[in-house]
């Protein structure tokens, strides 16, 4: 029998996801959201029509906003359902999601209240902690419906203050919750360094701080798609809208990467080329995002990890920009890891093989300047070295990823300046 999700964005129903009695999925615009003013797109690669949408054109959308790899595998089995099923899980965790779209069952009405929160004691947040790996996104608790992109271990979570609490049925987050694991030693900290020295560096970056709890790290990052707003003396949240590169380009999370058919720099450049409404400052900022991720060693920098972000309440309805960077980890910190760059540079892969010709090349396919590129790797350079000056790295792995760090930007200083 065929079953119908109804597909929210902010307070308004904009379609419908179908599965149908071969358990194929298709996406349709409600007729209500194409005939409304408010009407925009969901994505990209779901231009508004009448039309429907079939599977092979909307799973880069819908199943991008699913968890990855081994975190996928076990939300599944928690919740009796199949991996590889997009519709069943958002079904089930489709509540609070990455932007703006939430999924409830056909005809049922999005929830009245949106301040539905469990507040965790410190004796609970331990134990989320402890036991995240084998209940990923907290799937199956009762009443929660988070679902985050992904393969790392994670939770949506609200911040008051010191509260942390969990966000029940529609209610929204504030901030991604990511725990220390055991496989990559001071990640945590890692991550942080490289969000700070981004800003440090003239860069913008979601804002993020660690917190130890039982001798457990843990990270909190501010959610960029989540803003504060002053309204009539009050202030509340309210999401906005975005999705990833890969979302926008119709590209599945299995292909994110460019050697496996996920995009490339040059497709990353067009892409923010034709959507931003403000192309000359968001092209200068993927630069620069490119730049930093070379710099610092962030061989993981792929087109899930770059979005766009829409009408966020300083712009005009319709505006798009480039979301601030997230995700930032200095991988060459792990040996273990990839050396080989998620999206190539000029066509090279190995970070330690780029030359300024090679920014050059990439100068050329993404329609920039060939000198503004190859001034701004040794500027972007300098401010990454000056910023490592005013980042606190007590913690040993902090100090360790920031002379890795230094070093490479050195050696790239070096390397553009013959």
């Amino acid at each position: 029998m065929a079953r119908t999700l109804d597909v929210y964005l902010h307070h308004h129903l904009a379609g419908h996801l179908t599965q149908d009695d071969d358990g194929e999925m298709f996406f349709a615009y409600a007729a209500s959201w194409l005939d409304s003013p408010q009407a925009m797109l969901l994505s990209q690669s779901l231009p508004l029509r009448k039309d429907r949408f079939a599977r092979k054109e909307c799973a880069g959308f819908f199943g991008g906003i699913l968890p990855e790899a081994g975190q996928r595998d076990i939300v599944a089995r928690n919740l009796g359902i199949s991996a590889k099923n997009d519709f069943a899980m958002l079904e089930q965790i489709g509540g609070e999601c990455a932007g703006a779209v939430t999924f409830m069952p056909a005809g049922e009405p999005l929830p009245e209240r949106e301040d539905r929160y469990r507040d965790l004691s410190s004796q609970e947040l331990v134990e989320k902690l402890k036991t995240l790996p084998r209940h990923p996104l907290l799937a199956g608790e009762q009443g929660v419906r988070l679902s985050l992109a992904g393969a790392q271990d994670k939770i949506a979570v609200k911040i008051s203050g010191d509260t942390i609490s969990i966000p029940l049925g529609g209610a929204l987050s504030t901030h991604i919750l990511k725990p220390a694991g055991p496989h990559f030693a001071g990640l945590v900290f890692n991550e942080l360094l490289c969000l700070d020295l981004a800003r440090a560096s003239g860069l913008s970056a979601a804002k993020a701080e660690t917190r130890n709890i039982e001798g457990l790290d843990f990270l909190l990052v501010e959610r960029y798609d989540r803003a504060l707003i002053d309204s009539g003396g009050s202030r509340h949240y309210e999401r906005l809208h975005q999705e990833d590169f890969c979302q926008a380009l119709g590209i599945v999370s299995e292909r994110k990467y460019e050697a496996e058919g996920g995009p490339s720099l040059k497709q990353c450049f067009d892409l923010l080329r034709g959507v931003s409404s403000a192309p000359v400052i968001d092209l200068q900022r993927l630069l620069d995002a490119v730049i930093f991720n070379y710099l610092i060693g962030n061989n993981d920098a792929h087109g899930k990890n770059f979005s766009i972000v829409y009408n966020a309440p300083t712009g005009s309805a319709d505006a798009a920009r480039f979301s601030p960077l997230y995700d930032l980890v200095c991988t060459v910190h792990y040996p273990e890891l990839s050396k080989k760059m998620a999206m190539k540079i000029g066509g090279e892969y190995r970070a330690d093989h780029v030359l300024p010709g090679h920014f050059e090349i990439l100068a050329e396919e993404a329609g920039l300047a060939k000198r503004l590129v190859r001034r701004r790797v040794p500027e972007l350079a300098t401010s990454v070295m000056e910023g490592l000056k005013n980042i606190e790295t007590s913690h040993p792995a902090a100090a360790d990823v920031a002379k890795t760090i230094e070093q490479r930007s050195r050696e790239a200083l070096n390397r553009f300046a013959a």
